[in-house]
């Protein structure tokens, strides 16, 4: 096989992914490796920043062997967000582990800032809750547990920076240290009126500028593939970088109609373009999508810290063999008989940003099986969901018809079927199995000015809502009470209050002072 195509790496929590895409928008071929995570105390969670970079190398070979006679146009980059590394500049090597996103380990100085009454300025500036899921205080948490590391920092021997930043410095041999506007917006130090580094935000959360990297649009040409760092040519450019939830939107916008994705991998991301910047009422996220030359895209973003990942937990949980063994388990019962799991296995995120909230199952009676826990682990992800889409419309003060839907966890056809159910919506799910991957690819295309087809995909499924609206508002009212459960008793009266809030004309509960139904 001759001609041309993109090389797209995907790097997520769970798998790292590369594709080779061609100018029409096809895969070539695709390669995969699952990703550790280390869970070293309760809240924790990190990786091996070496183990990501070695992947993504090893991918890169495999794909050059499998396809000797493709010419790589460029590479594309999206990645896992908010997952940081501090590493050293002369040697390149991390000086600890890559804490990830989901990562509790700032919660105390994020704590902290909230009672020193810095929330609302820091919400200001940066779009984004005071949380330990972003990166501030992850990359002040590695500063002040690496010996001399502060010291370090301001002579300039220390670089760091998020995934994308990472595999740049090593895709160019150390000469690139950057990253694009949407990363940038996911540190909690990033101003999303100056579009650039925030020194106020810096200085409340103890973090050196020096040691951050050069902030570009997302679809620059970033640099070029050094000597002998891969198996690519020297020279192969470096041409988009784009979070991955950012990239699945972007691909989102070419190929379906739908105003606002879900992406559903080990958490979920829910996330609508916006004309400017949303000054979220709602627990919401305001960022950027994207960035080009010519301006940047705004988005609105509600971030579900556990959703995927609950359905491997609860295989596991259960003694299944996979994923589909829970499936099936949960598509032989009718409903989950009262069952309610709340998976809050690391916090809460969008809309309740509570990182002292922790999982629960409830419900449980002497009638109750695997079956039933099963029906209530996937039901879980779909209402998890519809408590984000609730926000994003009571911020956007209009209602969506549709959601579309990729990642992992969208293959599923019974959670997709739940969704359209719970949600009273039409689901839609393109035919786009690597959303994050081909929106990256489609940015670099676009960038190079190469064909690349902007066309609805002609393979699409859809499904509709099949729930009696009684039924619907029996488990959504379950639910937000089963969540106010998991919260300290000042938050638990508010929102069992939201919980009893019912709409009888529209027949679901109404987001007026949150988006729980």
């Amino acid at each position: 096989m001759t001609g041309t195509a993109i090389l797209s790496i995907d790097q997520g929590t769970s798998n790292t992914k590369a594709l080779l895409v061609a100018p029409d928008g096809s895969v070539l071929h695709a390669r995969a490796r699952a990703m550790a995570v280390d869970y070293p105390r309760p809240g924790w969670a990190q990786q091996s920043a070496s183990d990501i970079w070695e992947a993504v190398a090893g991918l890169i070979a495999e794909l050059e062997a499998a396809a000797p006679h493709v010419t790589v146009s460029a590479v594309a980059i999206s990645n896992q967000r908010e997952t940081v590394v501090l590493w050293d500049a002369d040697s390149g090597l991390p000086l600890g582990p890559a804490v990830i996103w989901q990562c509790q380990r700032s919660a105390d100085r994020c704590a902290a800032l909230r009672a020193a009454g810095h929330g609302e300025a820091i919400v200001a500036r940066s779009g984004l809750a005071v949380d330990p899921m972003f990166s501030a205080g992850k990359i002040a948490w590695l500063l002040d547990s690496v010996p001399g590391a502060r010291a370090r920092a301001v002579a300039g021997k220390l670089r760091c920076g998020t995934i994308d930043s990472w595999l740049l410095w090593n895709l160019t041999g150390g000469a690139v240290h950057a990253t694009d506007h949407s990363n940038a917006s996911r540190t909690q130090l990033f101003n999303l009126d100056t579009l650039d580094w925030d020194p106020e935000l810096a200085r409340l959360f103890d973090v050196p500028l020096g040691i951050l990297p050069e902030i570009r649009p997302s679809d620059s040409r970033f640099g070029a593939v050094a000597q002998g760092v891969t198996a690519l040519p020297p020279g192969t450019p470096i041409h988009a970088v784009l979070g991955d939830s950012h990239a699945a939107l972007f691909e989102h916008s070419a190929v379906s109609a739908s105003r606002v994705k879900a992406t559903m991998g080990t958490g979920s991301s829910l996330m609508a373009a916006t004309d400017a910047r949303v000054r979220s009422a709602h627990g919401l996220s305001s960022t950027i999508a994207w960035s080009r030359a010519d301006g940047v895209q705004h988005a609105i973003e509600g971030n579900i810290s556990v959703s995927g990942q609950a359905a491997a937990f609860a295989t596991e949980l259960l003694g299944l063999a996979d994923e589909g063994a829970l499936t099936q388990l949960a598509a032989s019962v009718e409903d989950s008989a009262g069952v309610v799991f709340v998976p809050a296995l690391a916090g809460l995120g969008a809309p309740h940003w509570r990182s002292d909230a922790r999982g629960t199952i409830s419900g449980i009676s002497l009638g109750t099986s695997r079956a039933h826990i099963a029906r209530a682990t996937l039901e879980a992800i779909a209402l998890q969901i519809g408590d984000v889409l609730d926000a994003i419309e009571a911020d956007l003060g209009s209602a969506f018809t549709e959601l579309s839907i990729d990642g992992g966890a969208a293959r599923n056809g019974l959670l997709a079927q739940m969704l359209a159910d719970l949600l009273d919506r039409r689901i839609v799910r393109p035919g786009i199995t690597e959303a994050s991957a081909l929106g990256v690819a489609r940015l670099a295309a676009e960038a190079l000015d190469l064909t690349y087809p902007n066309a609805t995909s002609a393979s699409v499924d859809r499904f509709e809502p099949l729930l009696t609206e009684p039924q619907r508002r029996t488990i959504r009212q379950r639910w937000a009470t089963a969540v106010a459960r998991t919260l300290p008793p000042i938050e638990t009266s508010i929102l069992e209050q939201r919980g009893q809030q019912i709409d009888d004309q529209e027949g679901r509960t109404t987001p007026r002072n949150g988006p729980l139904r």
